[in-house]
């Protein structure tokens, strides 16, 4: 990290803070060099997430991103003419989404949070908005297509936004869209893309705003239906995708759902004649491709951030490069694309604070949040020219997973394919066929 070594990240975060933060543990970072407060001088600001579970891949580094944003916050958030204590109460929903409803009627009832942040898949997000909608508390989002956060939780199209209190950014079916076509048009196929989207929100809301988007941009869709969270027999749809001859795969399963399915489809030889192999959700972190071995690899992705997008956390001030070393340097793994996901809510959320004329005042709060206007680490958050209000849209960016150079640290690189929906991002390899 060239020029990096006694540069100052953020409010007095250092070199040595940041690529250590994740071991100091939130005890060591909560004593010494902060300034008194008085108790009424304090925000609370919640941040639910799923750190254990099935949906777990989607938490697992958030505790060093939280020990950072503490670390960046010891001395106080100056927001609306004063300097505040800042307490980020942090609860892992274990992937359970009534647990996720639950912590967060907790931290609204119990903890009078002033702030909710919320990350990562609808059965996280969904009940953590609709609490905080209910209880009048403003509620930033981010991580799921947000037609399945906005059409998911009762709004209807072309109907005012029925949200006061909770916003969402990021990525939506446009997206995807965009990048899926960019994507698949780097390799010669047929164009026939079997699809298996889950009975859930995510797979809902894919069903009915991306399948058609594809099918008008020259894609033959074949869906043999919803299948349900669990499934461990995909012989059916395995059947009808090898008799119709789809070269091209898409689904958005939660990782055990995969594993299943992509085994089975290897050994009954759908695998043989798949070009590309779009997957999302699953396809997002090293963990989940390193455990289906051999058949991980050439795996299509998408990125909703990665550390090559060139944007700086508004928080911490570091750079995409510097938050994955210093996450790989602390604790041994791989990054993964939730790091700047996770920093990029917590950019969002405190410069919503910050914008505030009134950090205490939660209508003051939810203002600020209806005009926020910022760059995160992840890219533009503006909800001044969303598609729908509450909603700020963001990029997906065409990514593989690809066998690492001989000597690398980890077995699997994570390459940049396309950059439709945020040319900023710069391409950095061929789509390689997923049997090529």
């Amino acid at each position: 990290m060239t020029g990096f070594k006694g540069r100052i990240l953020g409010a007095g975060l250092t070199r040595r803070d940041f690529m250590t933060a994740a071991a100091a543990g939130t005890t060591a970072l909560a004593v010494g060099g902060r300034k008194a407060f008085a108790a009424d001088d304090t925000l609370k600001v919640g941040f639910i997430s799923p750190r254990t579970g099935q949906l777990g891949g989607f938490g697992e580094t958030d505790g060093y991103v939280l020990d950072l944003a503490r670390k960046a916050l010891a001395n106080g958030l100056q927001a609306g003419g004063k300097t505040w204590k800042v307490e980020i109460l942090d609860r892992d929903t274990q992937s359970d989404p009534s647990r996720a409803g639950q912590l967060a009627k907790d931290l609204i009832n119990n903890q009078a949070v002033d702030l909710m942040l919320a990350v990562s898949t609808p059965e996280t997000i969904n009940p953590v908005a609709d609490a905080c909608e209910a209880a009048g508390v403003p509620c930033l989002s981010t991580v799921m297509p947000w037609e399945a956060w906005y059409f998911g939780r009762g709004a209807k199209p072309g109907a005012p936004s029925p949200f006061k209190w909770t916003y969402h950014f990021g990525f939506g079916v446009e997206e995807f869209h965009k990048a899926y076509v960019s994507q698949w048009n780097l390799i010669e196929t047929n164009k026939k893309v079997g699809v298996m989207y889950p009975n859930d929100a995510d797979g809902n809301a894919i069903r009915a705003h991306l399948a058609p988007a594809l099918a008008k941009a020259g894609f033959t869709i074949v869906d043999p239906g919803a299948y349900e969270t669990g499934t461990t027999d995909f012989s059916s749809q395995i059947a009808l995708f090898r008799q119709e001859g789809v070269e091209i795969f898409n689904s958005f399963p939660i990782p055990p759902d995969f594993a299943a399915f992509w085994r089975q489809a290897a050994q009954q030889g759908l695998t043989q004649q798949i070009k590309i192999c779009q997957v999302a959700k699953t396809g997002l972190f090293p963990s989940d491709i390193e455990a289906l071995g051999d058949l991980g690899i050439n795996l299509a992705s998408a990125a909703y951030w990665h550390k090559a997008f060139p944007y700086k956390s508004t928080l911490t001030g570091a750079s995409g490069t510097e938050l994955a070393d210093g996450y790989e340097a602390a604790s041994g793994k791989q990054w993964t694309q939730q790091l700047g996901a996770s920093l990029a809510l917590l950019d969002a959320g405190f410069d919503a604070l910050k914008a505030a004329s009134d950090a205490k005042s939660k209508e003051a709060v939810a203002k600020a949040l209806s005009t926020l206007k910022t760059t995160t680490i992840a890219g533009k958050v503006d909800f001044t020219s969303g598609p729908v209000a509450n909603v700020s849209p963001g990029p997906i960016i065409g990514t593989q997973w690809v066998k690492a150079p001989e000597g690398s640290k980890f077995a699997l690189d994570y390459v940049v394919t396309e950059n439709a929906t945020d040319p900023n991002v710069p391409v950095a390899a061929k789509l390689i066929a997923y049997n090529g």
